[in-house]
């Protein structure tokens, strides 16, 4: 880590009793205490010399793609706006590309997509901003971003100072990182740093559901703009759009087990479908088992699951977060009770439920 000390000279605005419903993409109602919008560093700062940036007592949130919110939220939300990409070293191979937190992730994606720059096409229309990405170490259709990480800018809470993360530092793993475990409520990260391919690029096609489109259509030797375009195919053939339907995606990790575990659950479910994760462990399809469990197109009042894919919880329309709470909580005890794996939520539950 390398560290870097920077002055205020800006100020942000707190506002009080902030309604939340447009900042969630699973539309639910919420206000927010105190909220506050940030487009620069010299804002961070200045919240930093006030006192304001007290951990637990504040929120970094990005697109509100990947959170539910409860009706009353009684911390500070920051709301990361920072916006900027460029292009900031280059070799004969790869290219260094520099964004702000506060940018949508799939324009990035689409920007390096034009720009014929290798990496992280399989990682398009993943909602959120490109700040959220690291932190989740999102991931889709066999890439996840750690493979073309190559650093983030942070602002650390605790002591005021301008962090930057290396890949060893932010110990990636499946939909983690520090920032969701020893470091969680501690830093603001303000900006990402990735390094694609300028040529020669490799291209992961090996996916089954992506491979099998991609057979579908003919294409035998997929470039980067196939991929892209097939997998924002996929993605809305199973995903709903929060502009139609409010969700946050998938709502569930995919869970790890053991060999021995599966291989108990295989004898009973001969068409559990499974990816191997490491050498004694297999990770399950979440989606699998709740359509397993009778969750799948299943309705409780203004509550679903999405006919589509059973790992999209949805808001028919005028659910409360309680009410989305408990749903959710329902799918937990059921595939307990029923195949012995234990879900954990992919979307931060932010609030006292």
């Amino acid at each position: 880590m390398t560290i870097n000390q920077a002055e205020s000279k800006e100020k942000a605005e707190i506002m009080t009793n902030v309604d939340l419903s447009e900042e969630n993409s699973l539309g639910v109602r919420s206000v927010a205490d105190r909220y506050t919008k940030i487009d620069n560093l010299s804002q961070i700062e200045w919240l930093y010399k006030k006192g304001e940036l007290r951990e637990p007592d504040i929120f970094v949130l990005g697109g509100g793609s990947n959170v539910l919110f409860a009706e009353r939220v009684k911390r500070l939300l920051l709301k990361i706006e920072i916006k900027g990409i460029e292009i900031t070293g280059e070799t004969h191979s790869h290219v260094l590309i520099r964004a702000g937190a506060g940018e949508n992730w799939h324009k990035l994606v689409s920007w390096c997509v034009k720009h014929d720059f290798g990496g992280i096409e399989n990682l398009a229309l993943i909602p959120g901003t490109t700040g959220a990405a690291p932190v989740q170490n999102i991931g889709a259709y066999g890439v996840e971003l750690e493979q073309v990480f190559h650093s983030l800018e942070a602002f650390d809470m605790k002591t005021g100072n301008l962090v930057t993360f290396e890949k060893k530092d932010c110990e990636f793993a499946y939909r983690d990182s520090v920032f969701k475990g020893r470091y969680k409520n501690r830093f603001i990260i303000t900006r990402l740093n990735l390094k694609l391919t300028k040529r020669d690029h490799s291209v992961e096609y090996s996916y089954r559901s992506l491979q099998e489109r991609l057979d579908a259509k003919k294409i035998r030797n997929p470039g980067i703009p196939d991929i892209y375009e097939t997998v924002i195919e996929i993605r809305k053939s199973k995903l709903p759009d929060p502009s139609d339907i409010g969700n946050a995606g998938s709502f569930f990790k995919n869970p790890v087990i053991s060999d021995r575990k599966f291989s108990e659950l295989k004898r009973e479910y001969q068409d559990i479908p499974s990816y191997q994760a490491d050498e004694n462990r297999v990770k399950i399809p979440a989606g699998w088992l709740i359509e397993k469990a009778g969750w799948k197109g299943r309705r409780i009042g203004n509550v679903g699951t999405y006919e589509n894919q059973a790992l999209v919880i949805v808001n028919h329309g005028g659910a409360a977060a309680s009410e989305i709470y408990e749903y959710a909580l329902n799918i937990l005890k059921s595939v307990k009770e029923l195949f012995g794996i234990e879900l954990v939520p992919e979307v931060n539950l932010i609030g006292e439920f």
